[in-house]
């Protein structure tokens, strides 16, 4: 296999974005447009990756990090002008470059592969990703000879009336020899209603010289979307969307409504877990078989064990064990691990909290900065209170206590093992093991006070 070079295109503002943030930056299923490029081209054992970056530069750099190398487009002038900027580090390589924009995050590896392959099987200077189109609209389109051979491309504002009728479009995706690139960029010239230096005229120019130029039409239409604007990006989004969800589907995940569910691709779902609709799933979320999901529940960075069952629920940054059950309207905030056969119920919040086997917080608590053991019951409206306007401090509630409802734990304090805290009771002492804790004022009952108030009226 001969050496692999890829230049990415990312130096456009992306001004019909209408938007602060630059066009490749702008996420499709929660990753930046760019970093899905990257990420698919990863796979093929590139010796030299180069992103071409212009209008935030600092931004996209600091979004790729040691990705990539990275050249300044100053001004820019075009494709093959941005492609150019690339010619110090890679001129007098010799291998195979890819050229490919950082606006088309739907290209996948396997069409980056066949095109590569397509590219050295034919022994060309110059092989264009090519596909047709419904309606080529503002696509270049790829001309051909009688032999069905590569002609040349031309833009759709220089194209004639019979060229405007081609439907096999240019997808801005293309293989080189890379020596031949370099030579001919120096020749192609900015004749034309833009007055910028096209890259697809390096086609031309190689075909003038009497060097092979191919092309490989891919199947897949959509795939090679490039996003210019929000509409572009929505359908982008939705392209994705439907083909993570049919990939999970296949892989044996019920998804009740596709069309209202939304899986980010780094999402790990084992098969038997059903999801409801209205359900988010974002980042490096784990999710372990026989799991049910959902309906409207969120999950961002989460493992969750298997049986588990979240319901209307949000969950962030934490480790959710085996048969748990949460929700409905609960919220696990980062840094909580939850272990096996917990109940979180309605409108509880676990916050940088350990939650031990077979506890239960059953409804309107909030357990923030705590250690809670095993088969500890925290009764209804009970805090853990670990805040005092500076900082923060922790509870602990050993195995098989018992916190009565409507208590505060007035942090740091610790409830020993075994331990009952009466309801309604307010704790600022350690309470030991196995012991019953009373803090509230005892009651009084006056009688006849409001017969004696009537009387007063």
């Amino acid at each position: 296999m001969t050496n692999r070079y890829a230049v990415i295109l990312a130096a456009g503002q992306g001004t019909r974005m209408k938007s602060k943030l630059y066009k490749v930056l702008h996420p499709v299923m929660g990753t930046p447009m760019v970093q899905h490029v990257i990420n698919e081209l990863k796979p093929l054992q590139l010796e030299e990756l180069v992103t071409i970056v212009g209008f935030g530069a600092e931004k996209v750099k600091e979004t790729l990090g040691n990705q990539s190398k990275f050249v300044i487009q100053e001004e820019q002038l075009g494709t093959g002008h941005a492609v150019i900027q690339a010619e110090n580090l890679l001129k007098d390589k010799k291998g195979t470059t890819i050229v490919v924009c950082g606006d088309t995050p739907l290209i996948s590896k396997e069409t980056y592969e066949a095109l590569f392959e397509h590219h050295e099987k034919e022994g060309a200077s110059a092989t264009v990703l090519t596909a047709k189109a419904d309606d080529p609209s503002g696509y270049g389109r790829v001309i051909r000879n009688n032999d069905g051979q590569v002609e040349r491309i031309v833009e759709h504002k220089d194209a004639n009336d019979e060229e405007l009728k081609v439907a096999e479009i240019n997808t801005g995706t293309y293989c080189f020899d890379n020596q031949s690139l370099f030579q001919a960029l120096k020749e192609v010239s900015n004749d034309n209603a833009q007055g910028e230096y096209y890259l697809p005229d390096v086609i031309e120019i190689l075909k003038n010289k009497q060097e092979k130029v191919s092309a490989f039409m891919t199947p897949d239409f959509e795939e090679t979307l490039g996003v210019n604007d929000r509409v572009a990006l929505a359908k982008a989004e939705g392209i994705m969307k439907k083909k993570v969800n049919e990939k999970h589907m296949r892989n044996g995940v019920t998804i009740i409504d596709p069309n209202n569910t939304y899986i980010e691709r780094d999402v790990e779902i084992e098969a038997d877990v059903v999801i409801h609709p209205g359900t988010i799933i974002k980042g490096e979320t784990v999710i372990k078989r026989d799991v049910e999901i959902g309906p409207n529940s969120e999950l961002s960075n989460c493992y969750v064990g298997e049986g588990t069952i979240i319901r209307h629920s949000v969950a962030s940054d934490s480790k959710i064990g085996n048969n748990v059950n949460i929700g409905p309207f609960a919220h696990i905030r980062p840094a909580s691990n939850i272990g096996n056969d917990v109940k979180i119920g309605n409108f509880v919040e676990i916050k940088k909290a350990n939650m031990g086997d077979g506890s239960k917080a059953s409804h309107l608590s909030y357990l923030g900065d705590a250690e809670i053991g095993s088969n500890v019951n925290v009764g209804c409206g009970s805090i853990t209170v670990n805040y005092d306007g500076k900082n923060k401090y922790l509870t602990k509630i050993e195995d098989d206590a018992f916190i009565g409802c409507n208590s505060n734990l007035v942090a740091p304090v610790t409830v020993g093992k075994g331990a009952y805290v009466a309801a309604g009771s307010t704790i600022t002492d350690d309470v030991p093991n196995e012991s019953l804790s009373i803090a509230r004022a005892r009651q009084t009952n006056k009688e006849g006070y409001a017969a004696n108030r009537k009387n007063r009226k």
